[in-house]
């Protein structure tokens, strides 16, 4: 891909007003080192460096962590209060801030009630568009939303007036556009009750098969003590009232031991507590649990609208507002554009530009009615940067973390576009970026590195493109680089069959995907890859699939907790000095009993910041001093948590330390390139690259005939994805399969079979425009994909 338009000169070009740059002196932030940078305002700079060398703790950690402080410090205490409290970034200085907007790759809400339209206020703007024109006029714009229900009471209502007491009967109703039958989900579900229990055993006997329903905490404290059926009988002899009454009852406040508990039946509990939920949000075994138990069925009521009869009853030149959300977005800004009513012109104004910023930022193929948690990190990306596109605000810092994920060669350059339109309008923009074809267009470039974890958190480089090409830094080295195609591809040992796919905006998709070798589903983004790849092959028997979803967990987690790796090292432990295993976990009995294992103590202020002070007792080490006297291999509990996982795998793998199911672990996570990473380390201090190679080294423990992978090369710098190929390589050369949905053209030049989708996105993609070996795609370039690859492998 060319160069975009050289940037003007930085000052007079785009004015000079204040300091000219944002300066840090001292940044401490996660790995930092004492870093000290001056970035020029009204400029476009790009952060670069391997994943976790400290990219994401300068630009977010710190410069815009500070100004969102400093703006929050500006509410009174009393808004203060309501608010997310944030600490002082470690730094010495920090001077010439200006308000940050922080565009990140952050999944959108996963409620499965949140839509692109209701994410984004343009369903707010149309639920007052047909409230105001619809015909029938049916009330406002509440009773155009499904997340409104319709409600209406009356009774008395007792006043006093003038030392009277009057009673008066007053009335009320709110129409709301919710469907009365799926409560504005567009779905219902059909519950398998063989998968909740046994209906052979009694409760006492263990009969429920839910997790977390066990007779030994508070369930079986309420179910016994509820009095509403015999604990000791077999379910299948119950009465139909025991029956209703353990599966149907609504909450019931009971005393139980002099307790106040509420029950509810077990339908009503498990449709509160999981399937309020997006599925793809819960935890593995009880996503497992749902999958098996619950069936999803469109609303038959309103047919997967989630709107009542009346809400789809008013049009607006015979379109309903489900019919204006189901929509292709690129087809909704034409007929917003064809509207001409003086009466509602400022809302038509918002609504076009708005409509015309979700086809102008590539997303033109979504529809509103999109659920918010079925975005990729790219898409929710670029949803979010929609309501900046044409605002009239200036000296703002727009923070972007890798804008270009989930992004086709073909659809960089318009990125780049906008990227550079921010900054010509006087903003500052900063770019945490891995892409060559963006980090050439900035006017300067800021190189992290020289590696990750501890072995970063310095600037190895500052200075222009040209630059950082002579620098000699890793990201200097390997800016040009160029992936040649193999001289030869593996033989396929088997096909799986395709057949009439037709998930989302495919369009009766037949193709077969080889077995035994690495193949790349490409094309532009929206073009139907993870439809094909999610709706027919992700849920076969022997397919593990490793998507771009985030890692949940606390500051408590770390990569021995996520990967199970505490587990062996805990028994190791324990076998060695003869003691109980749950002695070794800080989360349990061998926790430091001053700070409960959180090696910090808290302090709540209030609407201010918290205070968090390293433990005096446990000096930050989180185990009770007795457990630290416990050895292994000449090291304690904490010293081991503290090991790399490179030392962690030279201490699990020989002499009296040898652990071979530790070390089997730590093998893997040292295979994706995360040898730097400190096993003790919490999850919450990971870059997104570090989280989607930690969950990939997690599945790798499994047996699969096949691996199914979204855009590994998310977040991987440029000298991170050779390993990534070796990867690849060493899975299909030990008998897996493995498909990988991916924009990166270097692993579209490794693959040994290509399957293109298009020749657009949304209602112009859907299906199938090219399948054969990489060389074959470069040498018809019969699609954007082959032209791209053969412009890249040429160089």
């Amino acid at each position: 891909m060319g160069r975009a338009t050289p940037a003007p000169a930085a000052g007079a070009a785009r004015g000079s007003r204040g300091p000219d740059q944002i300066r840090v002196v001292g940044a401490r932030v996660n790995n930092l080192k004492d870093v000290s940078v001056e970035i020029g305002k009204r400029e476009l700079t790009v952060f670069t460096g391997v994943s976790g060398s400290g990219k994401s703790s300068l630009v977010f950690g710190t410069i815009a962590a500070e100004s969102q402080r400093l703006i929050n410090e500006t509410y009174s205490a009393f808004v203060q209060g309501f608010m997310p409290t944030q600490t002082r970034p470690d730094v010495d200085v920090l001077e010439g801030l200006t308000t940050a907007i922080i565009v990140d790759q952050e999944r959108m809400g996963a409620d499965p009630r949140s839509t692109v339209g209701t994410a984004t206020d343009t369903n707010a703007l149309l639920r007052i568009l047909f409230s105001r024109l619809g015909d029938p006029h049916i009330g406002s714009p509440q009773a155009f939303s499904f997340n409104v229900a319709s409600i209406s009471g009356a009774g008395a209502v007792t006043t006093k007036r003038s030392g009277q007491t009057i009673k008066e009967r007053r009335s009320f109703s709110i129409t709301g556009g919710m469907c009365p039958r799926c409560e504005g989900r567009g779905s219902v579900t059909d519950i398998d009750l063989t998968a909740l229990y046994d209906e052979n055993l009694s409760l006492n006997e263990g009969a429920l098969t839910i997790p977390g329903y066990s007779m030994e905490g508070w369930y079986g404290r309420i179910f016994r003590g509820s009095g509403f059926f015999d604990p000791d009988k077999p379910i299948r002899r119950y009465t139909k009232r025991e029956l209703q009454d353990l599966l149907h009852k609504e909450p019931t406040k009971i005393k139980v031991d002099g307790i106040n508990l509420t029950y509810a039946g077990i339908i009503p509990s498990i449709r509160k507590s999981f399937l309020a939920k997006d599925v793809d949000a819960m935890q593995p075994h009880i996503r497992a649990f749902v999958e098996r138990a619950v069936t999803f069925a469109t609303c038959p009521e309103c047919d997967g609208t989630r709107l009542s009869a009346e809400a789809r009853s008013s049009r607006i030149r015979g379109v309903t507002i489900a019919d204006v959300c189901a929509m292709q977005i690129s087809d909704l800004a034409v007929w917003v554009g064809e509207l001409d009513e003086p009466s509602v012109a400022p809302l038509l104004g918002t609504l076009r530009h708005t409509l015309d910023s979700f086809v102008e930022i590539g997303l033109g193929y979504l529809s509103l009615e999109r659920p918010a948690g079925t975005l990729s990190g790219g898409e929710a990306q670029r949803t979010k940067m929609i309501r900046h596109l044409g605002s009239s605000l200036t000296d703002v810092t727009y923070v972007f973390d890798e804008p270009t994920i989930g992004l086709h060669p073909h659809d960089i350059q318009r990125m780049n576009e906008l990227l550079l339109q921010l900054r010509d309008k006087g903003n500052t923009v900063l770019v945490v970026e891995h892409k060559p074809e963006t980090i050439v267009i900035g006017d300067h470039v800021v190189d992290l590195g020289p590696g990750a974890g501890a072995g970063g958190g310095e600037i190895v480089f500052e200075g222009t493109v040209d630059g950082l090409r002579t620098s000699g830094t890793l990201t200097g080295r390997h800016l040009d680089d160029r992936a040649t195609v193999k001289p030869s591809v593996r033989t396929p040992t088997g096909t799986t069959e395709i057949r009439g796919a037709a998930t989302h905006n495919l369009r009766d998709v037949d193709v077969d995907i080889p077995r035994g070798v690495l193949v790349v589903i490409t094309g532009v983004a929206g073009s139907g890859k993870s439809s094909l790849i999610t709706g027919s092959v992700a849920g076969r028997d022997g397919v593990i699939t490793v998507d771009q979803g985030a890692i949940r967990g606390s500051r408590r987690s770390n990569p021995a907790t996520y990967t199970g790796l505490l587990e062996p090292i805990r028994k190791a432990f324990a076998k060695a000095n003869g003691v109980k295993p749950a002695l070794f976990s800080a989360n349990s009995e061998g926790a430091c009993p001053s700070c409960n294992g959180a090696g910090v103590i808290f302090t709540d202020l209030g609407m201010m910041a918290g205070v968090a002070t390293v433990c005096e007792v446990c000096d930050g080490k989180r185990f009770d001093a007795e457990v630290l006297e416990y050895t292994f291999g000449g090291r304690d509990i904490s010293e081991v948590l503290a090991l790399s996982v490179d030392d962690a795998l030279a201490f699990f793998a020989q002499g009296e330390a040898a652990t071979p199911a530790a070390h089997r672990i730590l093998a893997r996570l040292a295979d994706v390139g995360l040898g730097y990473l400190t096993i003790g380390q919490p999850l919450t201090t990971l870059s997104g690259g570090e989280r989607q190679r930690l969950k990939l080294a997690t599945h790798m423990g499994g047996r699969a005939d096949m691996y199914v992978l979204d855009e590994p090369t998310s977040g991987l710098h440029l000298a991170d994805v050779e390993q990534l190929l070796g990867l690849l390589d060493r899975l299909v050369d030990a008998g897996t399969s493995v498909v990988v949905i991916e924009h990166h053209q270097a692993v579209m030049a490794h693959a040994d079979w290509i399957i293109d989708l298009g020749p657009g996105a949304g209602r112009d993609g859907g299906r199938v425009v090219f399948e054969g070996t990489p060389a074959e795609l470069i040498a018809s370039r019969a699609t954007l994909t082959g032209e791209h690859l053969a412009a890249y492998v040429r160089g």
